[in-house]
């Protein structure tokens, strides 16, 4: 049963509505971003030179390096760790402990991020001077980002472990690969865009993150979100708009990189299939 002209336009209008709901306040934000009034919502004629503003603001700008040089060994190291406790969710075989080792692995996607930050600045304050680790500083701040992230990247990890054929890898080690080589040349190509993914994500929650990193952040290590968030409670000034639109551009196209990557990987694996398939038939 085909759907009346009020049915279309009624599910066009709810979509319509819930675009605008998500993506009009990015919108305004950008559009603002060139305005030239010091106010940040009143339009006084278009202008860039908050652009510029935001170059020359030193405190900035280096809090915007701080927050990628630990978003990016942060999204490093979560990628590592977490492909290592999906393998060991999805390939080992049950162990004792295996139950509790996949609840503890994920216990930061449902526990509050107040508490993580208190329980890594209470671990590093007792544990970390005896073992050298600063309880302040961007080490801090990279060790409770890969705590929070670990997590998000074993997910998305594990969902694309579990979907793949271990026909393939059985078949690699009847050839007479060993598991290291298995995993490097079959398993590993297959789950890349997984692990793209994956580092997107918790690059992005790294980069985004300010309750975790408050609790242990140093007086030279502030992050972009904190510095963002101390400057607005005296007004949002128009170059925090520059910076949120240079902060989406950036965001956008590592996204689409990341689409192009995963989208180029899925064309390459179906030819690949259906070579195999025409060669075997």
């Amino acid at each position: 049963m085909n759907p009346t002209f009020g049915q279309r336009l009624l599910r066009w209008s709810v979509l319509a509505l819930g675009f605008a709901f998500l993506y009009l306040p990015i919108v305004l934000l950008i559009v603002y971003s060139f305005n030239s009034s010091r106010l940040a919502t009143v339009w006084a004629g278009f202008s860039v030179k908050w652009y510029g503003e935001l170059l020359r603001d030193r405190q900035i700008l280096e809090a915007a390096w701080v927050s990628l040089r630990i978003a990016f060994w942060t999204a490093t190291a979560a990628t590592v760790i977490g492909t290592l406790g999906a393998m060991v969710m999805t390939r080992f075989r049950r162990f004792p402990g295996k139950t509790v080792f996949g609840a503890l692995i994920t216990a930061p996607l449902v526990m509050p991020e107040v508490i993580i930050g208190l329980s890594i600045l209470l671990m590093l304050v007792s544990v970390g001077a005896s073992m050298g680790i600063p309880s302040k500083g961007m080490v801090a701040i990279w060790i409770a980002h890969v705590t929070l992230t670990v997590s998000f990247v074993t997910v998305v990890v594990s969902s694309r472990l579990q979907d793949l054929d271990k026909s393939l890898e059985e078949a690699a080690m009847d050839l007479g690969a060993n598991r290291l080589k298995v995993f490097f040349l079959i398993t590993l190509p297959i789950i890349a865009p997984a692990l793209v993914s994956g580092w997107l994500l918790a690059f992005t929650l790294s980069l985004d993150d300010v309750v975790i990193a408050s609790f242990v952040a140093g007086p030279d290590s502030t992050t972009l979100p904190i510095k963002i968030f101390s400057s607005v409670r005296l007004g949002v000034s128009p170059k925090i708009n520059a910076l949120a639109t240079l902060m989406i551009m950036f965001v956008s196209i590592a996204a689409v990189i990341g689409w192009w990557l995963m989208f180029r990987e899925d064309r390459r694996r179906q030819r690949d299939m259906q070579l195999a398939l025409q060669e075997n038939g």
